[in-house]
């Protein structure tokens, strides 16, 4: 027992000459522990490739300074024994001693850079919810809008809140007198929707990647504004333009626009050579007036857990991570007919065997309302942010359609079920391509922050 408080005495030391805080005689035998090390890592290589000479000195110096370390030398004798191995390396060690800065730099990268690639692949992924099918549970990326210029963050809050939400700023001027005007529809795809093009850009201001354009009229001026391909800028104009009632998902801002229509509030225009169809919003500016300035808040960034679903079946109501890489469907092609590879998050309401069944707004299992998560309780009253499930365009399309869950499959679904896309689009999630449970929201520091839902 005597000799445990004595091992973490010696634990304790070593940690605190580590970070610099231990006293003279702890710090020196950390140094001479790093000698030793080194010395056995070149006796190991380059044993074969030394004189007998040399090899015998190696050995000598390094028996004499471990003996010393271990008896506990004087300061004095213990700085003589790492004096006297000292030359002994410089001479033997070849590559290995002395190493450059450099080396020592890329060494403890790429050591770093296998511990991180082997704990993202094997148990902790760090994953970005870019859409908000999961909304209110988990967020994508949302706007947060400013009606007036005082609302707006100042310098040092632009700052804060980029560090505390990863919230980055879009603020459009009026380049002219006019009144605003928003465009609607013009492709197939974006039919009832604030239109768009997809234009090259930049991700960090670094990385090559793909983003959304919106252009904006002011009078017969254009005036555009870039974001990400799954940025959701329809909340953004709905909460700016028409704030009666919060807009959560493009099926919210197509019935307010439907009802714009109907008041004829539209108007018909070709604006770089492309006819559409552009709502009036009844705003109007001057020059150098505000006309749209929101925050774009990335979406919950959380670490999955790869190791779970290893041991045990993932359950109904858990949220899941799977890929969509064999998920065959035409939802799961991009615009150039590829198919989607990518990340995906929803919770899981079918296991094999299962049938499923919505009955606007519930949710069935097996022929019962679906319990095992708060959102499907939240979902079948309509509570609070919760809209309600909803019928599908290809599943699950009336209330009287069931679907069963066939072997080595799952259905999946969104707690956002008005603006999801999920099974009820492109049908089951093969088992194979389950990657792990949600685990942990590290980012933004919103309350969302900690243990997932």
């Amino acid at each position: 027992m005597s000799s445990q408080p004595h091992l973490l005495h010696r634990v304790g030391q070593t940690l605190l000459s580590w970070i610099g805080l231990g006293n003279a005689e702890t710090k020196l035998r950390a140094h001479a522990e790093n000698w030793l090390e080194m010395a056995d890592k070149v006796w190991d290589y380059r044993r074969d490739q030394l004189t007998e000479r040399d090899a015998a000195e190696l050995r000598t110096r390094t028996v004499d300074l471990r003996q010393r370390y271990k008896t506990r030398a004087t300061e004095t004798k213990l700085k003589q024994g790492i004096d006297a191995l000292e030359p002994v390396l410089k001479r033997t060690g070849g590559a290995i001693y002395p190493k450059t800065a450099l080396v020592e730099n890329v060494e403890f990268f790429l050591v770093a850079a296998i511990v991180i690639i082997g704990v993202r692949t094997y148990f902790l992924q760090p994953f970005k919810i870019p859409t908000n099918s999961m909304w209110p549970t988990y967020y994508g990326m949302t706007p947060e809008v400013f009606t007036t210029k005082a609302e707006e963050p100042g310098p040092l809050a632009v700052a804060a809140r980029a560090v505390i939400y990863g919230a980055w700023p879009h603020r459009l001027d009026a380049p002219v007198d006019g009144e605003v005007m928003i465009p609607i529809g013009g492709m197939e795809r974006q039919k009832g929707y604030v239109h768009y093009q997809t234009v090259p850009g930049r991700s960090w201001l670094i990385f090559p990647t793909q983003l959304k354009e919106y252009t904006l009229l002011v009078g017969d001026r254009p005036v555009t504004v870039r974001v990400p391909l799954d940025f959701n800028f329809d909340w953004a104009v709905a909460d700016m333009f028409f704030p009666t009632g919060r807009v959560f998902s493009g099926a919210d801002l197509l019935g307010k626009f439907e009802a714009l229509q109907a008041t004829g509030e539209f108007e018909d225009r070709i604006v770089n050579g492309e006819r559409l169809r552009w709502l009036r919003t009844g705003r109007r500016v001057k020059a150098g007036d505000r006309i749209l300035s929101f925050d774009e808040i990335t979406g919950d960034q959380l670490f999955v857990d790869r190791v779970s679903y290893n041991f045990f079946r993932p359950r109904v109501g858990q949220g899941f991570v799977f890929n969509t890489a064999n998920i065959h469907s035409k939802y799961m092609l991009d615009d150039a007919g590829n198919q989607i590879e990518q990340y995906y998050i929803k919770r899981l309401v079918g296991t094999p065997g299962d049938e499923i069944q919505i009955r606007e707004p519930i949710l069935y299992r097996n022929g019962q309302p679906i319990s095992g998560a708060a959102a499907f309780e939240r979902n079948a009253r309509r509570e609070g942010k919760y809209r309600g499930y909803v019928y599908g365009p290809v599943y699950l399309g009336s209330p009287d359609e069931k679907i069963s869950v066939p072997p080595d499959a799952f259905f999946a679904m969104g707690d956002n079920s008005m603006d999801s896309g999920d099974s009820r689009y492109w049908g089951f999630v093969p088992a194979k391509e389950v990657v792990g449970r949600p685990l942990f929201i590290y980012f933004p520091f919103s309350r969302r922050w900690g243990p997932s839902r």
